[in-house]
């Protein structure tokens, strides 16, 4: 998970809501079946997948450096039988799984790379390579796709369609999808869905997303005037109170503690969510001069993207009725983060799918978007296949363990790659049937 912002990079935190038996030679061919099958193999595997996240959290690779781990994903693709490339990219790796059928073809996506860290590891498994940490749970999000692609390479035979497994490299410097894009990624696989998950500090055994955007867009606005002793004296106050005029959260909303993001009535998990239809500045005006010009800007956070248009309107002409008119240059957004957008139905569809085979109580729906300065590169992919990203919940808050991605303390519990792989092997096999 990660966040651009020109050169800013800033500490991912997802706020949310807390809130059988397999017998040898039983019919595959029913979907209870199947989904026992699936859930059956998963235990059979999950003692070896514990193992494969461990050895990648002891030797993490930082982004655009993924020489081993993307060599040790290749290599378990390929003992399972799967078409495998490699080097695209980067150190990106593609597994292709065909089934025994013709049909839909799917991709799941799961990002490679660790961060630069010197604070010491709070597991057992200390990374071994210095200044380097697997502490936003890509390891573990490798370790469920290959997972899932172990558990479903099992049942080939009972799948019509293909499944494109993606090891995206550099996702922490926002480069890994993009990268993989230019590299033709989309000319050798052509999938017509895409998923993808992220640790979040949701208990165990959760998993959360909704339809639409899951992140605030987030843009700077820059507005530029002709520099006179007027403007430098007058117009940063000036631009300052058009802005704040502009937004509909105020200083004193239960909206800017983040705590309430958790809260059961105003929370993202309620229908009646304040977390929505909102727009605000996330830091105080910039104010910049050269060469005979004055540039004031501030980082922009909105639930939706018609707001951020209408913003651009607004201030424009405010600006242009004032007496600061002819000095005004030009109002634009400098900068515009690229925002995880899930498609609508298939959203709908898979958290309908899940919760049909694993309970209710798996999901939780989400209702707001989550401010701040948050993001994934996924949404790349998501701009070219229409998909879906989840959040998957890996604490234990009774066993001290909270799965904050890029915290010191990060930490996770590894029953969290047991529901991954069973949650989302079922919801392949679905998806392939619709």
């Amino acid at each position: 998970m990660a966040l651009s912002s020109k050169a800013i990079r800033i500490a991912f935190i997802i706020p949310f809501l807390l809130y059988g038996l397999f017998s040898f030679g039983q019919d595959t061919s029913s979907p209870s079946s199947m989904h026992q099958v699936i859930q059956s193999r998963t235990d059979e595997i999950f003692d070896s997948l514990v193992k494969i996240r461990r050895d990648f959290h002891r030797y993490p690779e930082v982004s655009e450096k993924e020489v081993n781990t993307s060599e040790k994903i290749a290599k378990y693709l390929e003992s399972l039988g799967l078409e495998v490339e490699t080097n695209i990219g980067g150190y990106g790796v593609v597994g292709i799984l065909r089934g025994a059928k013709e049909g839909k073809r799917i991709a799941w996506r799961a990002d490679i790379d660790a961060m630069a860290s010197d604070i010491p590891d709070v597991v057992d498994f200390k990374s071994e390579n210095p200044g380097v940490r697997h502490i936003c749970g890509h390891d573990i999000h490798t370790t469920i796709g290959m997972g899932i692609a172990n558990v479903l390479s099992n049942q080939k035979e009972n799948l019509s369609g293909t499944i494109y497994f993606i090891f995206q490299p550099a996702e922490e410097n926002l480069e890994g999808a993009k990268a993989m894009i230019d590299d033709k990624l989309f000319d050798r696989i052509q999938p017509e869905e895409i998923y993808a998950l992220h640790v979040a500090p949701l208990p165990e055994g959760l998993i959360a997303t909704r339809p639409g955007p899951l992140y605030a867009y987030l843009n700077e606005i820059s507005i530029r005037f002709r520099v006179s002793d007027d403007v430098r004296k007058l117009v940063p106050a000036y631009t300052k109170e058009v802005l704040l005029r502009n937004e509909n959260v105020t200083d004193d909303s239960r909206f800017l503690d983040i705590k309430n993001t958790l809260d059961p009535v105003v929370g993202l998990s309620n229908p009646n969510t304040i977390f929505r239809n909102y727009l605000n500045l996330l830091q105080d005006i910039d104010v910049k001069e050269a060469d005979g010009v004055m540039t004031i800007s501030s980082l922009i956070n909105s639930s939706n993207r018609g707001q951020l248009d209408t913003l651009l309107v607004n201030v424009e002409r405010e600006i242009r009725k004032s007496r600061y008119a002819d000095d005004l240059l030009d109002v634009k957004y400098s900068f515009e983060k690229d925002v995880l957008y899930n498609d609508e139905e298939l959203a709908l569809k898979a958290i309908d799918i899940i919760a049909s085979v694993y309970g209710e109580d798996s999901s939780v729906p989400l209702y707001g978007v989550t401010p701040g300065y948050y993001g994934d590169d996924f949404a790349y992919f998501q701009e070219k296949v229409r998909g879906v990203y989840f959040f998957l919940g890996g604490s234990d808050y009774e066993k001290g363990i909270v799965s904050m991605p890029h915290s010191p303390d990060f930490a996770a519990d590894e029953e969290c790659i047991r529901t991954g792989v069973n949650y989302f092997s079922s919801m392949m096999v679905e998806r392939l049937k619709d």
